[in-house]
């Protein structure tokens, strides 16, 4: 990059930061405090604390990361602009391309970040917290809730016991789960115990009352049930790991004998297909970005700030987004319309920057392909002018 582009890449990143350090800050906390009451009521170590809240990280990053591209691009675009330096940039003969390869950089960057924290560090994250979850809730059974009284693990699932014994085993268990709007589920045991891993509530001689609605209630009777901690799920005996737990290696070729993917096969073809697109998401948003805010305008031209558009536009392309992966998910589409959604997005709004430069810039800026785009935009958006405007 020469002098230009490397004073406009300078300031798009620390406008990024700026914005990036924030918003996952009140995200982060936020998530945390969700779970801050299951480590203080847990008498858990502010190490556990630190860990819950350091193994959230990593989930968040990626979906905050295109946000604070957008907002970096558009609000250093425009900064420029109002100081004139987007026009003085015009006049002085360089290309268009001087303002939008360093947005383009930047994004490109935070892609691969983006892929790696999604398909490497994520599911190692998931993982831990899955663990440290479990020990949580195994503290909680074996030495904080007190004898003969209710106490409610999660919405929805309250648990008592008579009485404690030594070696985190207890007498006379009773658990009442009602978080699943389908159906209702009691379990009555004479004995139970946490496991060593703190994964499992072993239940020992005791009976499981499980009611669905509009149907009579049936009952089960078990010498011995598994009550899986980690999911905090009744309808499973051992501990599973879901598919956003899984690295993309088992994505592309998982397991036929694994029990969650024989139950939910959809799950990992959704996650597999929002793996391969999400990654992408922050060269989509700086092409907003860039289509917003990337010319030069009087202030008599826009009423709106092009902030507010470019956010706009973000919401209602990650909305999309993910109501197409949902439909992956809910096995009822195919994972085609999801890339033809991404293609068609993308090369629209490649389309909407060559159509708003010059005639003199078009010719540097997208050869041939950003030609067929531009007629494909004009098709779609046929009140848009045919000619570009000057820049």
């Amino acid at each position: 990059m020469n002098l230009l582009e490397n004073y406009i890449f300078g300031r798009i990143f620390r406008m990024f930061v700026a914005a990036l350090i924030p918003v996952l800050a009140i995200i982060w906390v936020t998530q945390v405090l969700g779970r801050i009451n299951l480590v203080t009521d847990s008498g858990q170590s502010i190490g556990s604390f630190v860990a819950l809240a350091t193994y959230m990280l990593p989930t968040l990053i990626p979906v905050v990361m295109p946000f604070a591209v957008i907002i970096g691009v558009t609000q250093t675009l425009q900064t420029m602009n109002n100081d004139s330096e987007l026009a003085v940039i015009d006049a002085s003969g360089a290309p268009r391309r001087t303002v939008y390869k360093p947005a383009l950089i930047l994004a490109g960057i935070l892609c691969i970040v983006s892929f790696g924290v999604d398909n490497f560090l994520e599911p190692v994250s998931r993982y831990g917290m899955r663990k440290t979850i479990a020990a949580t809730y195994a503290d909680l059974l074996s030495s904080v809730i007190e004898e003969k009284a209710f106490r409610k693990i999660d919405d929805g699932l309250y648990v008592q016991i008579s009485e404690r014994m030594q070696g985190r085993v207890f007498k006379g268990l009773f658990v009442a789960d009602s978080r699943d709007p389908r159906f209702e589920m009691v379990y009555y045991a004479r004995e139970g115990a946490v496991d060593e891993s703190g994964g499992t509530l072993i239940m020992k001689d005791g009976e499981i009352h499980r009611k669905i609605e509009g149907r009579s209630v049936s009952v089960i009777h078990f010498d011995s049930y598994s009550f899986d901690l980690s999911e905090l799920s009744a309808s499973r005996g051992q501990a599973t790991l879901r598919a956003g737990d899984r690295d993309l290696g088992f994505l592309f070729n998982p397991d036929p004998n694994d029990p969650y993917y024989k139950e939910k096969p959809n799950d990992f073809r959704a996650e597999l297909h929002r793996r391969l697109t999400d990654w992408f998401f922050p060269v989509t948003f700086a092409l907003i970005s860039l289509m917003v805010a990337g010319s030069a305008h009087s202030h008599r031209e826009r009423r709106l700030h092009p902030l507010i558009s470019a956010l706009f536009l973000a919401f209602v392309f990650r909305w999309s987004a993910f109501y197409l992966a949902n439909r992956v998910e809910g096995g009822m589409n195919s994972p085609a319309p999801l890339y033809a959604f991404m293609v068609v997005i993308n090369l629209l709004l490649l389309a909407g920057i060559y159509r708003s430069v010059t005639r003199l810039d078009r010719d540097s800026l997208f050869p041939r392909v950003a030609d067929s785009c531009a007629q494909l935009y004009g098709r779609l958006v046929p009140g848009r002018a045919k000619s570009g405007g000057a820049a």
